[in-house]
């Protein structure tokens, strides 16, 4: 009887070492899973801190991946890597030669004789001359600029009234000229400094005093006045049925909260043309209503926020019909399939090379000037199977890793988009990603750095449109602050029907032809 009760004892004693053993195993199970993903994590971290500018996430995204929530890729400069590597000829590049002066640049000549010519110049006589040239600059520098209107009378008619030209300026009494509104404007929005070093500058370099309220309120005076001019670039963007849309976040005061609060900048971008800023105070998909007015119809291409997918939904409901395609972005799929690089190399780097054999018919698509048609026939016979190929290889190897690990997120988002990614084989027009757009936006990043935020919300639009005039000049080649201090001085006497004349487009093609009819005359 005490044998049968021990060997129960025993027993059960084993029992209860199987089952903690089973316990400490799955407990143990659990902690390297932990591990891995912890891992994964850290060197996210450090390749945000120490990594090269291509691998580098953003600092929104890495937020959340140390959160463990999920997040769609962030928005980065596309990587090296995206396009196929170049193939080596087998030469070395051309030597770069030093800077050059450019011809067109007016000569000041400076005459140094010796100083024992100087002393009796009637005993020698000049042979020649060494001539050296030097690349010179001179400071920008205020001025005072005088209107003079004369009064006139008709001489049989000394006394009635007199008449005098109007005085057709932005605003009556204002002290800033075109060229002083067009110089703060270029400083802030395209050389990025803050109006408050604007005003130090101003003080200590030239010696006057304007205080940065007064530039404020002289660039929401050029802001009023470029209205029709941001609304008619705004038409021709949304005109063409096929936009890449973008956001960024940047700070706003919040007057009587004593804070700041998160606003954004949307981008609308025509590929080839031209590209709109908006100002909204969120991001949520109720902001597109408002940038994308009901009637329109077309293609917008994005990344995989999830705002433009409700935004298509929501819309084509209310019409009844698929007026909205979406379109996805393939750099940000190749960043979110990069993040898994570290804990798979080996299959990363060949879902990569396939993205890479993608980029690399646009390239030569590119090369060759080809137009939507021929794009649309190439991308078919050459771009489709290897994006087919794409899609069976992340259906296969999905369930090999964890759906939080770097890979597992990044193939989840990928698949996820996978029938907007498709949607450039189907069109000619459409870009093989979002990087145009992103790179109407990247001017934005550098700004905010600098002047930290815009102001109160209503400013915000002042700000769009701004950016938006620059934006422009700079994808026509001009020089932004030429425009602004021309179209700043001519839109007081120009009727609302001539704004299509001042456009930079417009303007760009004017400066393109003046020559020639000078030439011609």
């Amino acid at each position: 009887m005490a044998k049968s009760s021990s060997l129960r004892e025993l027993q059960e004693a084993l029992a209860q070492v199987v089952t903690e053993n089973a316990r400490l195993s799955e407990e143990n199970g659990q902690m390297r899973t932990e591990n891995k993903l912890l891992r994964e994590k850290i060197d996210a971290l450090l390749r945000k801190l120490f990594g090269a500018s291509s691998e580098k996430l953003d600092s929104g995204q890495l937020l959340l991946m140390l959160q463990g929530l999920d997040a769609p890729p962030g928005k980065e400069p596309e990587p090296v890597g995206a396009e196929a590597p170049r193939r080596s000829t087998g030469q070395s590049p051309p030597r770069e030669r030093g800077p050059r002066i450019p011809e067109h640049l007016p000569v000041v000549e400076e005459v140094i004789d010796p100083e024992p010519v100087k002393a009796c110049r009637e005993a020698w006589r000049c042979i020649g001359e060494e001539v050296t040239e030097q690349l010179d600059f001179k400071p920008a520098e205020f001025f005072k600029r005088r209107l003079i209107r004369r009064k006139y009378v008709r001489r049989e008619q000394p006394f009635a009234a007199p008449i005098i030209a109007p005085l057709q300026t932005l605003q009556d009494r204002c002290l800033a000229a075109p060229g002083l509104i067009a110089a703060i404007i270029v400083g802030k929005y395209v050389d990025h400094v803050p109006l408050y070093r604007q005003e130090q500058i101003f003080v200590t370099r030239h010696g006057v005093k304007l205080p940065r309220q007064t530039m404020v309120q002289w660039m929401a005076l050029a802001a009023d006045w470029l209205q029709p001019i941001y609304e008619h670039i705004r038409t021709g963007v949304l005109g063409g049925g096929y936009v890449q849309i973008d956001e960024t976040p940047i700070e706003y005061l919040s007057p009587g909260h004593g804070e700041t609060k998160l606003g954004y900048l949307w981008v609308c971008s025509s590929p080839g043309g031209d590209a709109i800023f908006c100002w909204q105070t969120s991001r949520a998909a109720a902001c597109l209503e408002e940038i994308v007015p009901a009637p329109w119809q077309g293609t917008i291409q994005s990344d995989g926020y999830r705002g433009y997918s409700a935004f298509v939904r929501t819309h084509n409901a209310q019409v009844g019909r698929e007026a909205i395609t979406l379109a996805g972005c393939w750099a940000h799929a190749r960043r979110a399939l990069l993040e898994g690089q570290p804990s798979a190399p080996q299959t990363v780097n060949w879902l990569l090379k396939q993205i890479a054999n993608l980029y690399e018919i646009e390239s030569q698509l590119r090369e060759n000037c080809a137009g939507g048609a021929l794009r649309q026939s190439i991308r078919a016979a050459q771009s489709a199977m290897i994006v087919r190929r794409i899609h069976t290889a992340l259906w296969r190897i999905r369930r090999r890793y964890l759906p939080q690990s770097a890979l597992g997120r990044g193939i989840s988002y990928v698949l996820d988009q996978w029938t907007a990614l498709e949607r450039f084989l189907g069109d000619g027009r459409l870009e093989i990603d979002n990087n145009l757009c992103e790179n109407a936006i990247r001017p934005t990043a550098v700004g905010k750095k600098n002047w930290l935020f815009v102001g109160a919300a209503e400013a915000g639009q002042r700000g769009a449109i701004l950016y938006t005039i620059v934006e422009s000049c700079r994808r026509r080649g001009i020089d932004p602050l030429a425009y602004l201090r021309d179209v700043l001085t001519r839109l007081p006497k120009m009727l609302i029907t001539e704004v299509p004349s001042i456009t930079p487009q417009a303007w760009a093609k004017a400066q393109r032809q003046a020559p020639d009819l000078k030439a011609a005359s």
